[in-house]
């Protein structure tokens, strides 16, 4: 059996605008199963444990706001760890997507649900042979909320008769965390465009031409 696993996650929040939060991005990890990861997931472990940091779940957007357990680390261990796991996703055989609403321009959840559901579906569409392909599709997600939910299980249901859903622990998949770190790069991509960086965010990643070259430029090789 042919099978995709969709590892989704997502970024924002669902309520009224917030300049804070200014956009509502969800980032999609594709991962075809005939395609063996086990030595990449296996040298990231080993890359992990040399920096100190063993069997430890990646949380890319405190990672760059130094926040929660990553509030007492200095400048260069978050450096070295967001570039630990963007070269693990380098090397990885993987595909991704990132579908987002700037905010402002909406008024309520419902219309947000609404336009990522039509963007979702376009793009399912317009690579509908791909997806036709596998056997058995799989979407990954940790029901952080419900309307993404909704979205996934609404788009993908109706569109495609070969998919199941399963609630996952960030923890345990590392392709889980890679979609967290596709979901932050996109926030920071989407910020840069709107002149909308931090103090903060300049520090983490030098300047605009180191991120476009280091990061973004690798996501887009990448995108389906």
């Amino acid at each position: 059996m042919k099978e995709l696993s969709v590892f989704v996650d997502e970024s924002g929040d669902f309520g009224d605008y917030d300049y804070h939060s200014p956009f509502y991005i969800i980032s999609l990890v594709f991962h075809n199963q005939s395609v063996d990861i086990k030595e990449d997931l296996n040298r990231f472990e080993k890359e992990m444990i040399y920096i100190g940091w063993p069997n430890h779940c990646v949380h890319a957007g405190p990672l760059l706001r130094t926040e929660k357990e990553y509030k007492d680390c200095s400048l260069e261990e978050r450096q070295r760890l967001i570039k630990k796991i963007m070269g693990f996703t380098r090397k990885l055989d993987i595909s991704v997507k990132s579908i987002y609403v700037e905010k402002k321009k909406f008024t309520n959840s419902i219309d947000i649900t609404g336009i990522l559901s039509k963007q979702l579906a376009t793009f399912i569409k317009e690579n509908m042979e791909y997806f036709l392909s596998f056997d058995l599709i799989k979407i990954y997600y940790d029901s952080g909320q419900v309307e993404v939910t909704r979205v996934l299980s609404s788009v993908f249901n109706s569109l495609l008769d070969n998919v199941q859903f399963k609630k996952v622990v960030p923890a345990e998949y590392r392709l889980f965390q890679v979609a967290d770190l596709i979901c932050t790069l996109k926030l920071t991509e989407l910020k840069m465009n709107n002149h909308l960086l931090t103090k903060s965010d300049h520090l983490f990643f030098d300047n605009e031409r180191t991120f476009k070259k280091n990061y973004l430029k690798i996501i887009e090789l990448k995108e389906l």
